[in-house]
């Protein structure tokens, strides 16, 4: 009889599973609940028959409470494909620090219970179907820090109850359906603001001045792709010298104010405004003709002149009539002597032009090649030809040019120096050299030492292809194009050849090889230390940011990767191979398009180059290329280097290369296999496996998701001996190689911002 009793008391009682799941527990569930559609079982094996949740894929928990019991502090489900809503019950987890919900397909408005996680600092919703408006209650929230939800359909106008996120730092309200003007008053409210995007919306009216009020600002300050209108506010100059401007596709109009760093902002930050003028655009700002008087109307008579009227007019002066006289003479002078200077100056340009063509119709008949640069050198005197550049700027390109008298460079030809200070002889550089210092597709380069063997100098043969006078021409405009790109950080193109069946570059010697041998590390070389990692950086970041925005063509360079940073005795980086591509294809040495994935970094480099091992890179540059570089005919553009960059950044900092099979031979640890079959785009590029680096999402895993702290993610190099890493240094360059590495090339940001947040690491 008590066991019949005892087997009944047992069936009242509640399950087990259902006493011992907490209320945290009960809150994931209903996330689970509103999930209509998980294509992947993201959330399988989140059940109630396991009464622990921080054991649920996705969920992080720490000792956060008192007594010290582990709660939730984090919610990771991204890049999942999941369908459903955002349930209110996610804001009973009073301990949640980061919910992370980016990449999926949910739907419906933002909970403003959400408001009642109280410790929530970092929410990211990004890459949803998201509608409605944006919840005001969220300012609620002590500790936010990061608001993303870019990327889904939210609508409305910005409220003025936003200057209440007065922890905020980063605010991306990108790629939504926002109207209305943005509110004067909010923005002074939110020091602490160090990142805003509100660009791809519809906002309209005028930006309001006080945007220039958030001195924390860093990056880019996003506006492009709205119908803002009217001028510039001037006040957009007390920002601070590192933001990057992008006012790009508005309505904007007026002269662009030339105050504080609005001064030193580039071209492509107000692009496709066409009411915009001055610099640094190429339209000039016409003078606004002063107000004319309206015209008198008709009247029926025509009044005599009286007394009355002299009196009140009285008749000008003698004297003054003569002093005006006098200076109508001496302006129409002035200008005839301008005109005259002009008409004299147009003349011996056009007779020199005229020159030019007998000279190059001379060469046309000879059968030989005749630059504007260089006259053929067989059999005539060296001593009448010209050594100015044929655009007319002698200290920077042309500054001399050498007869080659036909001695070993296998057909006539002229060495054209782009500096007068460079001198060499073509028998030196065209004759057998011992310090070869590879070979491969894109020629070979040896080292030769000139001016009486104090100057090391890399050339490079490019070997025959032939070509006709046009070719010649256009293979002058570009080298002289590269020649004329000087920065302590760029390779420097010091002189270059042609003829019928030699093309040569020559460039300064950088002789301490390249930063992925450096990485790699030498028999008996230390390990690259964290502060010679950030110098090369910051380094080559300037060079590349020189190269986009202050070179004469504004190069793409197009295959950046460790292997084209060429390092000194110093480690000073120097930027190698930019144009090189270009040059190839007109000395038709390769095909002409974007630059083959071969090894680089022979352009000036001291170390010879080795046929890399195991499998093939793709024909996208290996693990380097942006992913719109894999789109058919894409043609490269400025923010495929900064890709570039930042996963050369990321293996700086890793060790790592960009993915398993591209991995550098110092990658200690295998990446986390990426879900398969997964579709979602998001940030991350989980989406697009074969596009993003694998080494960028996993390190984006690690920030987004805490799955790991910064020390496992470090180069375990660098942790090995040594002195302890500046941890706040590496976060921050951690962050740099990221922003350069958003899939979406509209958030990159530009070489220069890149480079400014840099130099502020450690300074």
């Amino acid at each position: 009889m008590s066991t019949i009793l005892l087997l009944l008391l047992l069936l009242a009682l509640p399950p087990p599973s259902a006493v011992a799941l907490t209320a945290e527990g009960l809150a994931l569930l209903a996330f689970k609940s509103a999930a209509t559609d998980d294509p992947y079982s993201a959330l399988s094996r989140w059940s109630e028959s396991d009464p622990d949740p921080c054991r649920w894929p996705g969920v992080t928990c720490a000792n956060a409470s008192s007594p010290a019991q582990p709660r939730v502090v984090g919610v990771a489900v991204a890049g999942k494909n999941i369908s459903g809503y955002i349930p209110s019950e996610l804001g009973s987890l009073l301990f949640l620090r980061r919910l992370n919900l980016h990449g999926n397909r949910l739907s419906g408005g933002i909970p403003a219970a959400l408001s009642n996680a109280s410790s929530l600092h970092s929410l990211y919703l990004y890459g949803n179907r998201l509608t409605g408006r944006l919840p005001v209650a969220l300012c609620d929230l002590p500790r936010l820090q990061n608001l993303d939800v870019s990327g889904n359909a939210l609508s409305g106008e910005v409220p003025l109850d936003l200057r209440n996120c007065r922890s905020l730092q980063r605010l991306v309200l990108a790629r939504n359906a926002f109207a209305g003007e943005l509110p004067a008053g909010v923005w002074p409210e939110m020091p602490n603001l160090q990142q805003l995007d509100l660009s791809s919306n519809a906002f309209n009216g005028s930006i309001p001045p006080d945007l220039g009020e958030l001195p924390r600002l860093a990056g880019t300050l996003n506006l492009s792709h709205n119908h803002f209108s009217g001028v510039v506010p001037p006040e957009l100059g007390r920002l601070p010298a590192t933001v990057t401007l992008d006012l790009r596709f508005n309505n904007l109009s007026g002269a662009i104010p030339q105050t504080g760093s609005l001064a030193s902002q580039g071209p492509t930050a107000f692009l496709n405004n066409p009411g915009l003028c001055g610099f640094p655009l190429q339209v000039p700002c016409r003078a606004v003709p002063p107000p004319t008087q309206s015209p008198v109307p008709p009247s029926t008579t025509t009044p005599l002149p009286s007394t009355a009227a002299y009196g009140r007019h009285p008749p000008i002066k003698t004297s003054l009539i003569a002093l005006i006289s006098v200076a109508d003479a001496a302006g129409v002078a002035l200008v005839g002597v301008i005109l005259v200077y002009v008409y004299w100056k147009v003349k011996d340009r056009k007779e020199s032009r005229r020159r030019d063509d007998h000279d190059d119709g001379d060469s046309s008949k000879s059968g030989l090649c005749r630059c504007m640069l260089w006259r053929h050198g067989g059999g005539g005197d060296s001593s009448d030809a010209s050594s100015g550049d044929g655009d007319g700027d002698d200290d920077e390109a042309g500054g001399g040019k050498y007869n080659s008298g036909g001695s070993g460079g296998g057909g006539d030809g002229e060495l054209v120096a782009i500096d007068r200070g460079f001198r060499v002889e073509l028998d030196e550089l065209l004759r057998s050299s011992a310090y070869v210092l590879g070979k491969g597709g894109k020629g070979i380069v040896y080292k030769v030492v000139v001016a009486n063997g104090t100057t090391p100098v890399a050339v490079r043969r490019l070997g025959g292809g032939g070509g006709g006078a046009d070719r010649c021409k256009e293979f002058a405009a570009e080298a002289r194009a590269v020649g004329r790109a000087r920065h302590p950080n760029v390779v420097r193109l010091r002189a270059y050849y042609w003829s019928a069946d030699e093309k040569l570059v020559v460039t300064d010697f950088v002789g301490n090889g390249n930063l992925a041998t450096a990485l790699r590390g030498r028999p008996g070389q230390a390990v690259l230390s964290w502060s010679a990692r950030l110098k090369i950086a910051k380094g080559a970041a300037r060079g590349l940011a020189y190269l986009h925005e202050c070179s004469p063509r504004r190069f793409v360079h197009g295959e950046v990767k460790p292997s084209n940073i060429l390092l000194d005795a110093d480690f000073t980086p120097r930027v190698a191979d930019f144009g090189l591509a270009r040059l190839l294809a007109v000395a038709g040495c390769a095909p002409d398009g974007p630059p083959s994935s071969g090894g680089g970094g022979l352009l000036g480099g001291a170390i010879p180059y080795a046929k890399p091992t195991g499998p093939p890179p793709d024909r996208f540059g290996g693990g380097y290329r942006a992913p719109e570089a894999r789109a058919p005919g894409a043609k490269p553009t400025q923010k495929w280097d900064v890709f570039a960059f930042g996963v050369v950044l990321l293996e700086m900092l890793t060790g790592r290369g960009p993915g398993a099979d591209h991995a550098s031979p110092s990658t200690s640890a295998s990446f986390s296999a990426p879900v398969s079959g997964s579709t979602a785009t998001d940030r991350s590029g989980s989406g697009e496996h074969g596009a993003v680096p694998e080494v960028v999402r996993w390190v984006r895993r690690g920030f987004e998701e805490e799955t790991r702290p910064v020390a496992e993610m470090v180069d375990p190099a660098l942790l090995r001996g040594g002195p302890a890493l500046p941890k706040k240094e590496v976060v921050a360059a951690f962050h740099v190689a990221l922003a350069c590495t958003e899939a979406d090339p509209e958030l990159r940001p530009r070489m220069k911002a890149v480079a400014d947040s840099l130099d502020k690491i450690g300074s």
